[in-house]
């Protein structure tokens, strides 16, 4: 079965959190997985998988954030999955086209943090849920960024500043854990 490893990392990730709404999410995902087999294509209308990187500076100091061109906000480095059960994969590749780091490096192989967010409508496109699933890597501050068109700007973030960027606690969360032990 195709989400054979989805659902593997996503009862990994289920039997390690303690955040009460990270928990809840991360049961919300399950269930949408294991009731959703097209879970991996975006044309699963209620949602769909993500794979997003979050990509801290050797020091832990700084995030590598994308100023988002279509949500016009702040977030960490990804995208869809496209069929792809390979959701880590998925993250490294969308963390190397965004940013044009070709040196990231995988820090876990475990989700390191999970979120479900609703996207708008847009266009032609239905308002539907991302069901994000993040891991974290580990990038050069120093190695060139080369802008995509799904960006306005790339910039590393001191990650006292990244709630100034964006206050989602999507995103705080993420900088608290970023301080805190990475589990595999």
């Amino acid at each position: 079965m195709h989400r054979t490893r989805v659902l593997a990392l996503l009862r990994a990730h289920a039997a390690r959190i303690s955040d009460a709404h990270e928990s809840a999410m991360t049961a919300a995902t399950l269930a949408f997985v294991t009731a959703q087999p097209d879970c991996l294509q975006r044309t699963c209308e209620p949602g769909h998988l993500t794979g997003s990187a979050w990509i801290v500076s050797p020091d832990r100091s700084r995030v590598l954030l994308t100023h988002h061109r279509k949500l016009d906000k702040w977030l960490q480095l990804g995208g869809h999955a496209d069929g792809d059960p390979d959701l880590l994969g998925v993250a490294l590749r969308e963390g190397r086209e965004e940013s044009g780091l070709a040196s990231l490096r995988v820090l876990a192989s475990g989700i390191f943090d999970l979120d479900r967010h609703w996207i708008p409508p847009r266009h032609t496109d239905p308002g539907h849920h991302h069901y994000d699933l993040r891991f974290l890597f580990e990038a050069d501050p120093r190695e060139p960024l080369t802008l995509s068109h799904e960006s306005k700007e790339l910039a590393w973030v001191e990650l006292d500043r990244v709630t100034a960027l964006n206050p989602e606690e999507s995103m705080a969360r993420m900088v608290r854990k970023t301080g805190g032990e990475v589990e595999s």
